[in-house]
């Protein structure tokens, strides 16, 4: 059994870890609408408060944190979890945000409607070597209705988004493999991970793609996150842990947890093997070493 370490407790729904170099670790709360940084020692410091439901985060070329706003989620309480659920009454729109994490000040890069693109719920993104950015949009859930929606990709100087796979089912997690020419999205309902082969920047070979791995079982894929061995290591709701698996498609480890709702993992620490995971029905960011160490990021 793997041991972890509470690293932090208390969060509102904790979500995109982003270990930085100085050991601390910013992530989101989607329930509180802010990004919060976490210092070694535990404690927490609020970096900016853009309202709505700050999802993904990513570092881009120019230091600042890209984040996917998904536009609030409704919300249950119940025995120490908390819950998504569905479109709230005071849904605020998909957009994709851009924050100084000296300043806290927020500026919205793209909004719905964009470029003719519909953003209903971006949810977690992905830096190229390029500058550029992929990023799923995991669209809203209504009592008889769920969107339709795609995999985008966008330029950090506001003149390029576009949805360059579509329709996908409920994409969430994205990644890149180690040298950059495949892309990897994990679909929450469907608990498929998806393949797709770049070409050149923002395009894809294949916009159907080709399923890679589907466990068997009542599970959902959350977001993910890549080893530098190429291993893609998929957060899975159900059976509650880190799913590890092989370019190949193949399951290599499933590594559990104890929250239902395990959501996203990053890597930190000299050696890239100190692993962060967010549990976030029960408000944690944990901390463990990892076997492998997981992927240096673009930026």
């Amino acid at each position: 059994m793997t041991e972890f370490t509470t690293v932090a407790s208390g969060l509102r729904f904790p979500e995109g870890p982003v270990a930085m170099p100085d050991g601390s670790v910013i992530l989101v709360e989607i329930e509180a609408g802010r990004i919060t940084r976490i210092a070694p020692d535990g404690t927490s410091t609020t970096v900016a408060e853009p309202g709505g439901g700050p999802n993904g985060l990513a570092i881009g070329p120019d230091g600042k944190l890209y984040c996917c706003n998904n536009g609030g989620f409704a919300w249950r309480e119940a025995n120490g979890f908390l819950t998504p659920h569905g479109q709230p009454e005071d849904y605020s729109g998909g957009r994709i945000e851009r924050i100084d994490i000296a300043t806290g000040a927020v500026e919205i890069l793209y909004k719905d409607g964009d470029f003719g693109c519909a953003l209903r719920g971006p949810n977690d993104i992905v830096f190229d070597s390029h500058g550029g950015f992929w990023f799923t949009d995991h669209g809203k859930s209504r009592d008889r209705e769920r969107d339709i929606t795609g995999i985008f990709y966008a330029k950090t100087d506001g003149s390029h988004l576009e949805e360059v796979i579509f329709p996908s089912e409920n994409p969430n997690g994205i990644g890149l493999s180690p040298d950059g020419t495949r892309l990897y999205a994990a679909e929450t309902f469907t608990c498929r991970l998806m393949a797709f082969d770049i070409v050149t920047p923002g395009k894809v070979a294949n916009a159907s793609g080709t399923p890679l791995y589907r466990p068997a079982g009542y599970k959902f894929f959350d977001s993910l996150g890549v080893e530098a061995s190429g291993n893609i290591c998929v957060a899975t709701i159900g059976e509650c842990g880190i799913s590890v698996i092989s370019p190949a498609g193949e399951l290599v480890e499933f590594v559990a947890t104890d929250d239902v709702f395990t959501t996203n993992i990053c890597w930190g620490g000299a050696d890239r093997m100190d692993a962060y995971i967010t549990c976030s029905g029960s408000g944690r960011l944990v901390k463990t070493r990892w076997k492998r160490p997981g992927l240096m990021l673009a930026y």
